[in-house]
């Protein structure tokens, strides 16, 4: 049990410590960007490399290193959407009375470049681990991507509480795509889906006798936990950004200025 509940507080640990680390990143001015996005590169390459090198370590090292590698690459996907390098052919917001087909063609504009970007690093992943036996890194990354999209559509469909404050000022004019909903159809039927795999997986790891088994499903557990716990964060009112009020610092000099052409509403 140790070593399960090592690899927990590790997951739990990279999930807030990277998430805060990115907005306090994201957050400061545009000529610290250039240096932020080469250190990045310089860690998703490292990744690319633990990953290739654990490609047939299916033991607990090399669980640890895949899942390390996995996310490093796809950090370096959410750091240079935030930053607003890597977005969409669209960075303007959409006209408050945009809806129905229209609507749906500016959201995916906005962030076209960007799918694209993930789609790029999954090949990375891909390639880094081909021939191997360990595919936690395929997975970590694999699940990170489906549960984002998830996240995304629930957003774009409508929900009580849109991350309005998670996105820096450069990416502002991606709000007005979100809706203001009570509730939208899809969001019971994906985190019911997540939370039945998010069982298989926990039942994995408690029922093996293998320690690298056990390691890759409890650390893949977490991972899933948390991106349903981000779901629920969606549709209850709780203040999840004071889960990284450090990370919002870099942000403070930008929270007196008023965004108008962003307002939520249920036209949009």
């Amino acid at each position: 049990m140790l070593p399960c509940g090592l690899a927990i507080l590790y997951a739990l640990f990279i999930w807030w410590f990277s998430t805060g680390a990115i907005l306090y990143l994201d957050g400061l001015p545009r000529r610290t960007f250039p240096v932020t996005i080469l250190g990045m590169s310089v860690l998703a390459a490292a990744g690319l490399v633990a990953l290739h090198g654990s490609r047939d370590d299916i033991g607990a090292v090399g669980a640890y290193h895949a899942f390390t590698g996995a996310l490093a690459v796809w950090a370096l996907n959410e750091i240079t959407f935030l930053m607003g390098l890597i977005t969409g052919p669209r960075r303007k917001a959409l006209l408050p009375d945009a809806s129905g087909f229209a609507r749906l063609v500016g959201a995916c504009e906005m962030i076209l470049w960007h799918e694209a970007a993930v789609l790029v690093g999954f090949a990375a992943v891909v390639a880094a681990t081909w021939g191997g036996n360990n595919a936690l890194g395929i997975e970590t990354y694999a699940l990170l991507w489906m549960m984002r999209l998830s996240a995304k559509i629930n957003i774009y469909l409508g929900v009580p509480h849109a991350p309005l404050a998670f996105l820096p000022e450069q990416l502002r004019y991606i709000g007005s795509a979100f809706r203001n909903s009570s509730m939208n159809s899809f969001f019971p039927l994906c985190v019911t889906l997540a939370t039945v795999a998010l069982a298989l997986m926990v039942e994995r790891a408690m029922t093996t006798a293998d320690e690298g088994v056990a390691i890759r499903f409890t650390l893949l557990s977490v991972l899933m936990g948390l991106a349903i716990l981000e779901h629920w964060f969606l549709v209850l009112p709780l203040p999840s950004e004071k889960l990284w009020k450090w990370g919002f610092k870099s942000h403070e000099l930008q929270q007196h200025k008023s965004i108008p052409d962003l307002r939520i509403n249920g036209s949009l």
